[in-house]
């Protein structure tokens, strides 16, 4: 097959390009900004059909959640629109496309895993926009999969795991958030479950994938300091009141992993045994 991977410089597309090499049956087409503007349908339409693409990984998103709710117009274009602008090409051509999306789409009211079926009701410009791109994916191509991740990290790029080590290295204490419950997800692992996917076919639908276990912020960051050897930085529980943002977000956003699991039959890993794996990287 001939596969288009999107935001292939960002943290997921990252760990895409690692392990494509061990499938090599497939022809890749690594892209981000430089080499396909997915806002510009007319140059997505061409980019389809001049490579003969027959399936899409779409990793690319606005994720900065804060500065969304200033930028509700560009997270709108790359979140809702581009989306819709690349299953519609591939939905003409019979080809398949797998989008990623996230537990924003949630309004973290729940105290019991989200199943696919629970009711979405997002309170954030981002979770609002990605929400919209699921919509539309599966108007506009009938051989679509949602994957929605949450707390994502990886060896690339900006993201949690990095800024709580540098942050643990510079200063002498740290507030962390206590009241905010989820399940980090190696980046690395969600690559590899992608990966079953395009191996056994796509089955259409919404899934929900992160790591195994459940945690605070505050907990992560205690594990995160923990295996990084980091012990002069005290790190204290704050509530979500104490450190007010842009963005409201989830108090409760675990995701139930059933789905994806018993359909591509996946072993997920538990999310410290994933971080220990990515910070010996580091």
């Amino acid at each position: 097959m001939n596969i288009l991977i999107t935001g292939c410089n960002g943290q997921l597309g990252n760990e895409m390009q690692l392990l494509e090499e061990s499938h090599p049956q497939h022809t890749y087409f690594n892209t981000d900004v430089q080499e396909l503007d997915i806002t510009d349908q007319e140059a997505i339409e061409t980019f389809i059909e001049n490579h003969q693409i027959d399936g899409i990984v779409n990793c690319a998103a606005y994720t900065a959640v804060d500065k969304a709710e200033d930028n509700e117009e560009l997270c709108t274009r790359l979140n809702a629109e581009a989306p819709a602008y690349l299953a519609a090409a591939i939905g003409k051509r019979g080809g398949w496309m797998i989008q990623i999306s996230t537990d924003y789409v949630f309004d973290g009211t729940q105290h019991t895993p989200y199943t696919e079926e629970a009711d979405t009701c997002p309170n954030s410009v981002y979770g609002k926009t990605k929400l919209v791109g699921e919509f539309n994916v599966q108007k506009f191509c009938e051989q679509s999969m949602i994957i929605r991740t949450a707390w994502l990290y990886s060896t690339f790029g900006n993201n949690f795991v990095k800024t709580m080590i540098r942050l643990g290295k510079e200063k002498p204490e740290l507030g962390v958030i206590f009241d905010q419950i989820g399940t980090p997800t190696y980046a690395r692992d969600l690559a590899v479950a992608i990966f079953a996917v395009i191996e056994q076919g796509i089955v259409p639908g919404i899934y929900h994938f992160s790591n195994e276990g459940v945690i605070s912020w505050y907990d992560f960051t205690k594990a995160i300091h923990r295996i990084a050897g980091i012990t002069t930085c005290h790190v204290r529980p704050l509530h979500t009141s104490e450190y007010p943002t842009p963005a409201n977000r989830p108090h409760y956003s675990v995701l139930d992993k059933t789905k994806i699991k018993q359909t591509y039959n996946l072993e997920v890993p538990y999310w410290e045994e994933s971080l220990a794996e990515c910070i010996a990287k580091l």
